[in-house]
């Protein structure tokens, strides 16, 4: 495949990823989609799959229940048809068997405690997480109102150590672009309470902030959503990160009176560990929530 070809593609699939996880609330109609980004539907199925090595319907399903999956356990607030409906579900009854397909067990039974013998079960997979000391029970957030933001992107699979490429090929990109002003984000797309490490999707960002610089198209761009977060300060070293999440999902939102919503978490770094000679991170934690 041609350079440019594969550059083209490439865009494309992470759009129609990008819309799906945009648009997890409506129906996504194939038909419509391919209309959308003007091209056959045939041509956009073979893309998708080529890129992510997995069909369309397949990464819609997946993503529509670990976000019900999530809201399940922390939007104590909201029926089990309003999460569902939140998720793109428009009949109840699908929903619970779909998502017993998935979880071995009913959206009630997950939301009456299930969950959390499934998360054990997801944390002892993580080396790094099970190993770590850190502690967040002291943490409080600030809540804030965060403008959107528009940043350049390469997508990787896995909260994992291979993450340092991706992060290595946009510091490339920015010293070949003369970019001296810039902020690192990474965007958390599922939560690694309910799904291995290793299928979460991860996004490395980098927000531009030199307006004279000449930038080339080597990089696909998006925006990240605005709205309220609860901001979180945090430092850290390999596996924290991802306990911090947990307890995050596991404990603290459910014990708050906040909510959260469909839109994926994200961090602007400080110090970013996969950059760093000593693998420590600093960063701020943004986590999209309603009251």
């Amino acid at each position: 495949m041609k350079k440019a070809t594969l550059t083209k593609n490439t865009k494309l699939a992470n759009d129609l990823l990008y819309y799906i996880y945009s648009h997890i609330d409506i129906d996504i109609n194939m038909d419509e989609l391919a209309h959308l980004f003007n091209i056959s539907k045939f041509y956009m199925h073979k893309v998708f799959k080529e890129m992510f090595g997995r069909n369309i319907y397949e990464s819609i399903k997946s993503i529509r229940l670990q976000k019900a999956a999530t809201l399940l356990i922390t939007n104590k607030y909201s029926t089990i048809t309003e999460i569902a409906a939140l998720c793109g579900y428009s009949s109840q009854t699908s929903f619970i068997r779909v998502f017993k397909e998935r979880f071995m067990m009913t959206p009630t039974a997950w939301r009456r405690g299930g969950h959390k013998t499934y998360s054990k079960n997801i944390i002892e997979e993580s080396v790094k997480t099970k190993n770590s000391n850190a502690t967040f029970d002291h943490m409080q957030p600030t809540i804030v109102k965060m403008p959107q933001i528009e940043a350049y992107y390469i997508r990787h699979d896995g909260y994992n150590d291979n993450v340092r490429q991706a992060w290595q090929k946009i510091q490339l990109w920015t010293y070949s672009n003369n970019i001296e002003s810039y902020e690192q984000i990474a965007l958390f797309h599922d939560n690694p309470a309910i799904t291995p490490s290793d299928e979460c999707h991860y996004v490395a960002c980098v927000q531009v902030n030199d307006t004279n610089a000449s930038i080339n198209d080597r990089l696909p761009k998006f925006k990240i959503f605005g709205g309220n977060y609860a901001k979180f300060d945090l430092k850290g070293t390999d596996g924290d990160l991802l306990k911090f999440m947990h307890w995050l999902y596991s404990e603290w939102l459910p014990n708050s009176e906040y909510e959260t919503t469909t839109k994926p978490q994200y961090v602007i770094y400080k110090k970013n560990k996969y950059l760093s000679d000593d693998n420590l991170f600093e960063l701020s934690f943004y986590l999209s929530i309603k009251f």
